[in-house]
């Protein structure tokens, strides 16, 4: 039975559940199926990877306490973190993979790195 590719559009000859004339082409189309959460999900971790690097950047003995302004100027978003770490005293710590910080009274944000390791 000849078919008609419907990226291409090449005439091919295959099995009846064929739908693409080559590997190539069935790619293409499925990839175009999923680039807009290809993309969204490319910029998440931009953002993600640049808030770890401002992290690491400013803060490389390992802990430091700064002004938030300091992150901000660099373009930090606050919104975006991989997790939350709660202590037993109820503080929020908030980590970027391996670096976090915690938010302090008058606009001070302690910066740590997280000391055990997923393996």
């Amino acid at each position: 039975m000849q078919k008609t590719c419907p990226v291409c559009g090449d005439s091919f000859v295959g099995r009846i559940d064929k739908k693409f004339c080559s590997d190539q082409c069935r790619n293409t189309y499925n990839n175009f199926l999923k680039k807009d959460e290809v993309n969204y999900v490319r910029r998440i971790n931009h953002i993600l990877r640049k808030n770890r690097r401002i992290l690491a950047e400013l803060n490389p003995d390992g802990k430091i306490t700064i002004a938030r302004h300091k992150l901000t100027d660099k373009g930090f978003n606050f919104n975006y973190f991989t997790n939350v770490y709660t202590t037993k005293a109820g503080k929020n710590y908030f980590f970027c993979y391996d670096h976090g910080y915690l938010p302090l009274e008058n606009n001070h944000i302690a910066l740590v790195i997280k000391q055990e390791y997923v393996e």
